[in-house]
C-alpha cells in the first residue's frame, strides 16, 4: 500500500510529520530529537532556547545548519542592509529580536524578507516569544497577512488594522500587538519597544 511504499522510499507522510514535530504550541519534545548546528554562536539565544525553537521550524529546515545572514552588531541597524543580506537566500528566515527590556521574541518567515507591494509568505510563518516563557503562535487560517516589507518597515501578521510584529526602517523602534493572523498576544512587555539587537538566521 501507499504507506509501506512511503516507508521503503523514506518519504515522510503528513501524519508522521505531525507525530514527530507535534501540533501543540507548547509541545514538549524529546531533547535528542533536535540538535541544531549553528555555524557561529548566537549572541541572543541560549542553547535551550535554540532547541525549543528548532522543534517548531518547518520540516524543510531540519538537518541544515543555521547561518547568520544578518546581525545588527555586525551589519548595523538598517533595513536596506537587511534586504541586501536577503538577496540570494531561498530558505525560511528566523528573525530574533532582543529589546531594551531584555525580552527575546521574533518571527519565522516562510521566505526571505523583501520589498513587497502587499503581503507575501505562507502558513509556515509564525511568531514566537520567550516572554515570560516560550510560546509559538502559528497561523490561525483567519487571513493571509503573513509578511510585508517596504523601505520604511517590516511587518508580520495583521487584521483589524494592527500588525502582530512591526519594525521601522532603522530597525530601532518596534511595535507588537495581538493580530488575527497568528492569534498572538503582545510579544513584548510593552506595545512599543526599542531594539537592542537583531539576528536573522537562514538554513543552508
Amino acid at each position: 500500500d501507499l504507506r509501506s511504499l512511503c516507508k521503503r522510499l523514506q518519504i515522510t507522510t503528513k501524519d508522521e510529520v505531525n507525530l514527530k514535530h507535534g501540533t501543540s504550541t507548547k509541545a514538549e519534545l524529546e531533547p535528542e530529537t533536535f540538535k541544531p548546528n549553528l555555524r557561529e554562536p548566537s549572541e541572543l539565544l541560549e542553547v535551550n532556547q535554540i532547541e525549543k525553537l528548532a522543534g517548531h521550524l518547518p520540516p524543510r529546515t531540519i538537518g541544515y545548519p543555521w547561518t547568520l545572514a544578518f546581525g545588527t552588531s555586525k551589519h548595523g541597524m538598517s533595513i536596506k542592509t537587511l534586504y541586501r543580506a536577503m538577496q540570494g537566500q531561498d530558505t525560511p528566515i528566523l528573525l530574533v529580536i532582543k529589546d531594551s527590556d531584555g525580552q527575546v521574541f521574533g518571527a519565522l518567515a516562510s521566505e526571505p524578507f523583501k520589498v513587497s507591494d502587499g503581503f507575501y509568505g505562507t502558513g509556515e510563518t509564525f511568531l514566537f516569544t520567550f516572554n515570560p516563557e516560550f510560546e509559538v503562535f502559528k497561523w490561525t487560517g483567519d487571513n493571509m497577512f503573513f509578511i510585508k516589507g517596504d523601505m520604511d518597515s517590516l511587518a508580520f501578521g495583521g487584521g483589524s488594522g494592527e500588525f502582530g510584529l512591526w519594525l521601522d526602517g532603522d530597525l530601532y523602534h518596534g511595535r507588537s500587538h495581538s493580530c488575527k493572523t497568528f492569534g498572538n498576544p503582545m510579544l513584548s512587555k510593552k506595545e512599543d519597544f526599542y531594539v537592542q539587537d537583531i539576528e536573522v538566521w537562514a538554513f543552508e
